[in-house]
């Protein structure tokens, strides 16, 4: 024992040479200016994380702006480059390692035609601007008048973002026509006359902050209003015709990107970043229809359960029964807000260390909700006390049934998005980290995983909602057979809708919505079950390796305990904590 202490100590006294305390500093100093050069060159996260910002000042859309930010990523790289990594401590590795692979794949993303493609099917700058203020704070006068000195600042925004697609189309890098159907509405759904009935007016409608008099209030509001009418509107009609007068006509035929100049490497890249792994396209595809056959093998018992001959008729029956959905926006917000208090409730029994922000539910604004998914989630910022939100979509009623509110809200709320959000905003981390690093296979692989943690929550307390969870493991799973297939290996849109009509028991809105946003988003649907599968199976390994040591609860704490990282990072992380488990 006193030779091991020993040598712990001599390790200790390595460790804060000279040269090694020289090599911390260095990654600290390139961090911190990388994250400084961020916060500016975005200064609506900036101002999300409580920086001031009087002069209300916008992100720099232009293709040069973008150049010019993946100029310092390569001098930051080279830089790093520079280091001896071993010579850094664990968590040092970790920071490095994400920063290093941040900013290569910034300088990768740039090199491709696609990157002039600055929209899809779910949204674009448009909507950005419209949603950038359910992150800002608004308590003071100041805060409002940099929200007016912003909205002011639209028409610049709008001419960037149409001058970058014009070079998209002029290189043929153009979102398919089958993917953009009412696309269009997403713009004009924005163009209100009453310039109170606006969305960028809502700031307007809360509750007036007692710190600001009531004259000054309704001044900052005639003024966002004065600038709705003048600025925002006419720059939205002007997007409006250039869209339907240039870009729809203009749409690509092919729904895959492989068809568009250099998409073959393009679609690549996107499988290497969203997944976190080297695997191929073709790996993948084939991983997904595994996937495929054994999840819908589960959907044949529980139909057999539910007393119905065949998965198909059950399925039939969940999507045609009137009990199974709400008449009216309202009452699905009542059945969602009910199964959420529900899952609060359990989270102790899943999680050690909860999240303190708490977050609240809200609908998806109507310009958008018919052609986009079934629910998403909005980080909050503990920073200047914005609560995260889970958006629900209340369009189509007949198409949100109530069985799959379990399994939505496990995702998107906790233990899902939210709890992993949150807590990363409040670890101890680097802040490039802490609030700028979210690695799609880790957040949305931990937002499926967190589906199947519902089993042992005790949710999903009927075949229905049972069949609910498989229905969507399964939606996630046939991501990978049609995104692959679509960017790949040549799929039509109808096939891609056939295979998931046949394999989900989601509704066929949803599939329809769910199918063009694979197509306009090549790649970022893989991440789901990638992440997903590499999460359960560090659980597997550690159940059977540390067997009565085992807790479930510390291993989720493990887990999300760094933030989002690359999937080898967090096998390594969970590697390290078995060991170290094992070894008392």
């Amino acid at each position: 024992m006193r030779k091991h202490v020993l040598l712990l100590g001599i390790a200790a006294l390595l460790a804060n040479t000279p040269a090694t305390a020289q090599t911390d500093e260095t990654l600290k100093t390139i961090a911190d200016d990388y994250w400084a050069y961020r916060l500016d060159q975005y200064p609506e996260l900036a101002s999300s994380l409580g920086v001031a910002d009087p002069l209300g000042k916008v992100t720099d859309a232009s293709l040069e702006a973008e150049d010019n930010r993946v100029a310092k990523a390569r001098m930051w790289l080279k830089q790093l480059n520079a280091i001896d990594v071993s010579a850094l401590n664990e968590d040092d590795k970790t920071n490095y390692g994400i920063l290093h692979r941040s900013l290569a794949e910034q300088i990768e993303a740039n090199s491709f035609g696609q990157r002039a493609i600055n929209f899809t099917n779910r949204g674009g700058w448009h909507q950005n601007f419209a949603s950038m203020q359910n992150n800002l704070p608004f308590r003071t006068a100041q805060d409002y008048q940099t929200y007016n000195n912003r909205l002011k600042q639209y028409a610049r925004v709008n001419d960037q973002s149409i001058a970058v697609s014009d070079q998209a189309l002029a290189g043929g890098y153009v979102q398919p026509c089958v993917s953009m159907v009412g696309y269009e509405t997403s713009i004009s759904g924005l163009i209100k006359e009453d310039p109170q009935q606006s969305r960028f007016y809502e700031p307007f409608k809360r509750k007036r902050p007692d710190a600001i008099d009531a004259e000054a209030f309704e001044q900052l509001a005639m003024s966002a209003s004065t600038t709705i009418t003048t600025v925002i509107n006419p720059a939205l009609q002007k997007h409006l015709t250039w869209y339907n007068s240039k870009y729809a006509p203009n749409c690509a035929e092919q729904p895959g990107v492989s068809a568009q100049p250099g998409g073959d490497k393009y679609y690549d890249f996107r499988v290497r970043q969203m997944t976190t792994t080297q695997k191929s396209a073709d790996e993948i595809h084939h991983i997904g229809a595994s996937e495929v056959a054994r999840i819908r093998a589960e959907m044949v018992s529980v139909a057999k359960e539910a007393g119905y001959n065949s998965r198909e008729a059950f399925i039939e029956h969940l999507r045609t029964d009137p009990k199974y959905y709400a008449k009216t926006p309202e009452e699905l917000m009542e059945k969602v807000a009910r199964v959420t208090k529900i899952i609060d409730g359990k989270i102790p029994s899943v999680i050690g260390k909860p999240a303190r922000l708490p977050y609240g539910i809200k609908k998806i604004p109507a310009e958008t909700a018919e052609g986009t998914t079934t629910a998403y989630y909005n980080p909050g910022s503990p920073d200047v006390g914005i609560a995260g939100f889970y958006y629900v979509n209340t369009s189509k009623l007949d198409q949100r049934p109530f069985w799959e509110i379990p399994a939505l809200s496990v995702h998107e709320a906790v233990p899902g998005h939210h709890q992993q959000i949150a807590l990363q905003q409040e670890l101890d981390m680097p802040d490039f980290r802490k609030n700028g690093a979210f690695f799609t296979a880790f957040v949305e692989g931990w937002g499926l995983y967190s589906e199947r943690l519902g089993i042992e929550m005790g949710l999903y307390d009927t075949p229905a909602k049972d069949m609910g969870r498989l229905s969507y493991e399964m939606w996630r799973a046939c991501r990978l057979v049609v995104d692959t297939g679509i960017h790949s290996k040549g799929w039509s849109k109808q096939r891609a809708i056939d295979f998931m009509t046949d394999n989900t028991a989601l509704s066929e809105a949803n599939i329809e919505a769910e199918v063009n946003r694979y197509i306009s988003w090549p790649g970022q649907a893989l991440a789901y079950k990638m992440g997903e599968l590499k999460i359960r199976e560090l659980r597997a390994k550690a159940t059977e390796t540390l067997g009565d040591k085992f807790d479930l609860r510390e291993f989720h704490d493990v887990v999300l305990g760094q933030g989002a990282v690359p999937l080898d990072m967090l096998e390594d992380q969970v590697n390290r904590w078995i060991e170290n488990k094992k070894e008392g």
